[in-house]
């Protein structure tokens, strides 16, 4: 047995402390030029479990991104379109109406409105109310940076800047104006890895939901209503609460038969090593790989701090510190399509996956990784 501690010990993977330059990010001024690098707020800087600092919007969304510049535009035009239609600018009045949308969010699952207006949480405040997109360039070698940029610049100046075509929208016949500053340009000094780039992220969130999302737009964005409506639901006395975003329910559509016999293959496979692996409650999650996840602020001291994978298993090792902390998992329906320009290698990202899911697992159990 302590050859096997020493063995998980040495092959255990340790992140790296984040860099100075990479505690900042860039956005674009009122006036329509870039910033000077700013300093990220860090709630893991102040906050201890118990002691959660308060959220300044409604929600945040963290985009990791590694040579995205082709991609992200559609993702973002997709994103800021739902995001300013559904939860206001944060300068807004807070008599500003909603739309219909989110009057039917506000609806339990009854058709009863709670008193406050929501389902299970304050409606939308003074201190609750508005977005903002954490760009995460993950070491990016292209112009993944200035692509975020000039996204925000466009939006932000012009009442109709010239919208993007994104993965649903390739003809689109509308754009967003957004308002300073809601998008900001983090860039990490070298690849981390896509678990890496949506930790960092969600170190320096201000929202009181927080929702990472892949750059490719994949996943349907105008979902998201759904998973903070599930989430309200299921949260605990504490405030507590994730919610999933899932493809099952796309199993046996076109979406993924006409998938290569290798990749569903090593999908199967990959998912039954998961049910062996993974604690029960994790292991009962048909889904734990799609980008779409929502967490509700008093939950992230329940997880962040203790995240050590940064490859693509991150998304288990986040459900497997919920399971342990105790934090209610729902897992929700949403839209998805394949979208060209993967990053993924087939064969050898998925042995990456199930090596990276065994030391996970067996530095858990073993107490090489603890939460203390």
């Amino acid at each position: 047995m302590f050859r096997i501690y020493v063995f998980v010990f040495a092959v255990a993977p340790i992140p790296r402390p984040p860099r100075p330059s990479e505690k900042t990010y860039k956005t674009i001024l009122p006036g329509g030029s870039v910033s000077s690098k700013q300093g990220l707020p860090c709630w893991m800087d102040h906050d201890r479990i118990g002691k959660q600092q308060g959220a300044e919007v409604f929600v945040s969304v963290v985009v990791p991104a590694y040579n995205e510049e082709e991609r992200l535009g559609g993702m973002l035009e997709e994103a800021v379109d739902y995001l300013q239609t559904h939860f206001w600018d944060a300068h807004e009045s807070s008599t500003t109406a909603v739309t219909q949308d989110h009057k039917e969010m506000q609806k339990t699952s009854k058709g009863k409105k709670l008193q406050n207006g929501t389902v299970g949480k304050p409606p939308l405040s003074a201190t609750t109310k508005g977005w903002e997109i954490l760009i995460v360039s993950d070491g990016s070698t292209d112009k993944t940076v200035d692509a975020a940029l000039s996204f925000a610049r466009s939006h932000q100046l012009y009442p109709h800047p010239k919208p993007i075509p994104g993965p649903r929208t390739p003809y689109p016949d509308h754009s967003t104006q957004i308002p300073p500053g809601a998008i900001r340009v983090i860039s990490l000094e070298e690849n981390r890895g896509k678990g890496g780039a949506v930790v960092h992220g969600m170190r320096h969130v201000r929202g009181e939901y927080i929702v990472f999302a892949d750059a490719d737009g994949a996943s349907k964005f105008s979902d998201l209503g759904r998973l903070v409506g599930e989430c309200q639901k299921i949260e605990d006395s504490q405030g507590r609460g994730v919610a999933v975003g899932s493809r099952a329910h796309l199993v046996g559509s076109e979406a993924v038969v006409k998938r290569s016999f290798l990749r569903n293959f090593l999908m199967h496979s990959f998912h039954l090593l998961l049910r062996i692996l993974t604690p029960t409650a994790t292991a009962a999650i048909k889904d734990t790989q799609c980008g779409f996840k929502l967490f509700s602020r008093s939950c992230l001291p329940y997880i962040i701090p203790f995240m050590h994978s940064e490859g693509w298993i991150f998304d288990v090792e986040m459900l497997m510190l919920a399971e342990l902390a105790g934090i209610p998992v729902a897992e929700v329906p949403v839209g998805w399509k394949e979208v060209g320009g993967s990053k993924l290698n087939v064969i050898w990202d998925s042995l990456g996956m199930a090596w990276g899911l065994a030391v996970l697992r067996a530095a858990w159990v073993l107490g090489v990784y603890r939460r203390d």
